[in-house]
């Protein structure tokens, strides 16, 4: 092989060791070879899905190929070179097995990748959204943003029959005249009643306590004034919860991707714009210490994207080892039914030089033509030749099977 390919530089060659495996009978190995072929398709969907999952995560764009790449290995090692120096997993495919039961245990792994994969982008979209509520929740000015981490209780008036405590957002232009008159915005005002206890870039919220029966007229009364008053109540246990609902949501940013730690250039995803929000928090002129070490551990302790990145890149080496042994079965059973008993063929791993396919097909076709004459005359030519399922349905005098490794072309 190397004297007709290795040496006018059209590929590099490599042994592709396949076991000696147990035969079957020439039904079983038809049958087998259409098998083959349906989970070869499977395991190729299946890892295209997880690099496109993989991009979607990293919210990479198509040209950033190098970044998604990182998460694209087998065993620790490039794919090229997991295919090179590929090795039969004796003990996880024993060769003494039958050659579908062999198939049926690659099957099995190759549909649970795939019930997991389905389950896991599920969760991830679920949780994705919930952060996007988040962010909003967070992000948003002092008109529609949650209050459960800036209101305190001792701020209202609680179990009064007669009193309530509102909140307020007065433009930061508009202090003055806010002092100067929500008391008179109403006759059942508190004097004195008023507290600023947030403030973001453009506005403050204020709190104002007025008898219950004056609610519509102060209400109406402060809109005119462009006071706008929240629909908000004190309610300890709706703020409770929401305020768990927060940290469980934020404590979902823990596990730092070790790699995605390393690249301080990267650009900033939503979420980490969710932490900037936070500690805008920082400015308000009443927020505790304690409050601000806590997100700022939650920021430090990494990102709530790892778990999924880091199930994909795992069930991705996963599916390609399962992908590799099935070309090298499907190179058994193909060689078996071509070439017949005993079995005697040579498997060779053909890493073709660039611009360089066609060249090599047409030596390997006038190479390999004694083999089959008729085959050789049908080079790229698809064909549908039942029981072969091989690179596609292409049909050459020797039997060849496809492995693609650019999974983000």
């Amino acid at each position: 092989m190397n004297n007709f390919t290795s040496k006018s530089n059209l590929s590099r060659n490599t042994d592709f060791l396949i076991p000696d495996f147990k035969m079957g009978t020439l039904d079983s190995l038809l049958s087998l070879s259409d098998e083959l072929g349906e989970l070869g398709r499977l395991a190729e969907s299946l890892m295209k899905r997880m690099t496109r999952m993989t991009r979607y995560v990293l919210e990479l764009k198509a040209a950033k190929k190098g970044e998604v790449q990182e998460y694209l290995f087998a065993d620790g090692v490039t794919l090229a070179s997991f295919v090179t120096h590929f090795e039969w997993d004796l003990t996880k495919y024993p060769v003494k097995q039958p050659l579908g039961a062999i198939a049926d245990t690659l099957g099995k792994e190759l549909a649970q990748v795939e019930t997991d994969l389905k389950s896991s982008i599920t969760a991830y979209s679920q949780l994705k959204r919930e952060l996007e509520n988040m962010e909003k929740k967070l992000l948003g000015s002092l008109f529609t943003r949650t209050v459960s981490d800036i209101v305190r209780k001792e701020d209202f008036v609680l179990d009064s029959k007669y009193l309530i405590t509102l909140l307020v957002v007065v433009p930061k232009a508009s202090y003055s005249l806010w002092q100067k008159t929500y008391e008179s915005l109403s006759d059942m005002v508190v004097p004195r009643s008023t507290k600023l206890i947030a403030e973001d870039q453009e506005n403050g919220l204020f709190t104002v306590t007025i008898f219950q029966k004056a609610i519509d007229d102060f209400k109406a009364k402060a809109t005119a004034n462009k006071f706008t008053v929240r629909d908000f109540f004190y309610d300890e246990k709706q703020i409770q919860s929401e305020r768990e609902e927060l940290t469980k949501l934020l404590s979902a940013k823990k596990q730092r991707d070790h790699s995605r730690r390393a690249k301080n250039s990267r650009p900033s995803s939503f979420l980490d714009r969710i932490a900037k929000a936070i500690r805008l928090r920082k400015c308000w002129k009443r927020g505790t210490k304690k409050q601000t070490e806590k997100v700022e551990e939650l920021e430090s302790e990494g990102s709530w994207k790892s778990p999924f990145l880091h199930w994909l890149k795992v069930n991705f080496g996963k599916t390609l080892l399962v992908w590799i042994h099935i070309a090298a079965l499907s190179i058994f059973a193909e060689s078996s039914l071509r070439y017949g008993l005993p079995v005697n063929f040579k498997a060779v791993l053909l890493h073709p030089q660039k611009k360089s396919r066609k060249r090599l097909r047409k030596i390997l076709n006038s190479t390999f033509k004694h083999l089959d004459a008729v085959a050789a005359s049908m080079v790229d030519t698809p064909v549908n030749i039942p029981g072969l399922q091989l690179s596609n349905e292409e049909y050459f005098p020797y039997v060849c099977f496809n492995i693609r490794l650019k999974f983000l072309d």
